[in-house]
């Protein structure tokens, strides 16, 4: 999701595996994906979380409703946002402050505190933002932004760090059709449970499949569907892999019991925790097989 100076290429920048690609700016989440679905592009990298203000709805309802696209990555990144303006601006003198929705909701308690009377305007991305008060170089304007974006549109800081609560982190997915990646010891499994109907019980059931199991649900989030007033599914993440024998096994309960079940990818899991915990179950596995490799040394000849 375009333009320059957003979270969203930050994030993506920094995977250096994907250096090579061409990126394609989009001016929204839905065209970003789409783009993906049609083949128009290899791939949508998209957010799909925040800390603060949960579930990006936009990236949320395009994977659970529409084309089938998989997640292949995640990641995360940590948010700090800024106010900034044309050069000489006043923040007792902002009139309007332009920004991302959950950009602006972020931010709500310090704009509220700090320019209670300046109008919140609502833009397609933070860069976006950046670039309409850049262009218009009104003085009663500002916008909410990342660094990055205030420094490529010439804007400077009135206020930094602005955002709500500390550790604000945005999660971003990498979406594509038909690929699923091969489980590294790490990872997630994201799901869509559409139920036969709303009846006493019925989410319980869903939640006792994992429970059974000991499978530990990292996310469970209630979507409407979309066809009437009450009507919702249930979009969870589950810590394990669809080729894991224990998760397929619910898998395989669920599909058979829910009026649909929809796949939406196996993936690693983000950051430093998790290569950790991965280099720890490759030594196991290694350390298994030397084990196992060690006592058929001791077969003898029939």
């Amino acid at each position: 999701m375009g333009p320059q100076g957003t979270f969203t290429e930050e994030a993506l920048l920094g995977e250096h595996d994907l250096a090579g690609a061409e990126i394609v700016l989009t001016g929204t989440i839905e065209e970003a994906v789409g783009a993906a679905a049609s083949g128009q592009a290899d791939a949508a990298f998209v957010p799909l979380e925040n800390s603060i203000e949960g579930s990006i709805s936009a990236t949320l309802d395009r994977l659970v409703f529409g084309e089938e696209l998989l997640v292949q990555r995640e990641v995360v990144l940590d948010v700090h946002l800024h106010l900034a303006a044309p050069a000489g601006a006043r923040l007792g003198a902002l009139e309007r402050v332009y920004s991302y929705p959950p950009a602006l909701a972020q931010c709500r308690d310090f704009l509220l505190a700090a320019v209670p009377k300046a109008e919140q305007i609502a833009v397609s991305s933070t860069a976006e933002g950046a670039r309409f008060v850049a262009e218009r170089g009104e003085r009663e304007a500002a916008a909410v932004v990342p660094r990055n974006a205030a420094a490529r549109y010439g804007l400077e800081l009135l206020a930094e760090a602005i955002e709500d609560h500390e550790g604000n982190q945005t999660r971003f997915v990498l979406v594509a059709p038909g690929r699923i990646p091969a489980p590294t010891g790490h990872d997630r499994t994201l799901l869509v449970c559409f139920q036969h109907e709303n009846r006493p019980g019925s989410l319980l059931e869903i939640l006792s499949q994992f429970a059974a199991r000991r499978l530990d649900l990292t996310r469970l989030v209630s979507r409407p569907t979309k066809q009437a007033l009450g009507e919702h599914c249930f979009v969870i993440e589950v810590e394990g892999h669809v080729a894991d024998e224990v998760l397929g096994d619910c898998l395989r309960a669920l599909h058979a019991n829910l009026e649909a079940l929809r796949f939406l990818g196996s993936y690693p899991v983000s950051g430093a925790p998790a290569r950790v915990r991965r280099a720890e179950v490759d030594l196991r596995r290694q350390a298994a097989a030397d084990w196992l490799a060690d006592l058929r040394g001791h077969i003898g000849d029939p």
